[in-house]
């Protein structure tokens, strides 16, 4: 499969996932710079529908992302988080990759999609959005390739496969999606 067909099959699994669409739809409203819907959020329908389960893994969170260079107090990210919630009960989770450099200590990101490239995980650098006119459109940055390739792969960006590996072992991964392997 190509590029081009693996990200159209990631857009269609979401728009018939009528609680993805909703995430989406809702986090559309807030009108937030350069957001995405992000890691587990199309990671984990993937590996759900690769492994043929009939039961979508539930989310532990909805990682919201966008980009304010401007605006980058956390009280900020918390008060998305509550409105998003007034709308649709979900487990909200909204960072502004503007400030996550920090917590990093990398040079300044300059948009949602360079921040999300030194990811753990290069299966977790992938991200939904929509069009103004509410088509789906991905965000991977580093591709879609490893999603089909049944990997979990340490992101040479992020520069520390440990924390791949205990990730995995946590969130228990390799339990719930057993065909996945490791690569270093």
């Amino acid at each position: 499969m190509t590029e081009q067909q693996q990200r159209q099959t990631i857009i269609g699994w979401i728009e018939q996932d009528p609680m993805r669409m909703l995430a989406l739809r809702t986090a559309q409203e807030l009108g937030l710079n350069d957001w995405c819907l992000a890691a587990g959020f199309v990671r984990n329908l993937v590996w759900d529908r690769l492994h043929e389960l009939t039961q979508t893994t539930p989310l532990n969170d909805i990682d919201v992302i966008y980009f304010d260079s401007q605006v980058i107090c956390v009280e900020t990210e918390k008060r998305l988080e509550q409105r998003l919630s007034k709308t649709a009960a979900l487990p909200w989770s909204v960072k502004n990759q503007a400030r996550m450099h920090i917590l990093h200590d990398h040079r300044p990101y300059s948009s949602s999609s360079e921040a999300m490239s030194y990811w753990v995980e290069t299966e977790t650098v992938i991200g939904a959005t929509l069009s103004s006119n509410g088509e789906v459109i991905l965000v991977a940055p580093l591709g879609t390739a490893e999603l089909f390739e049944f990997s979990i792969t340490a992101n040479p960006r992020h520069g520390n496969p440990q924390v791949m590996l205990e990730r995995a072992e946590s969130k228990g991964w390799l339990t719930r999606w057993p065909r996945l392997r490791l690569k270093m």
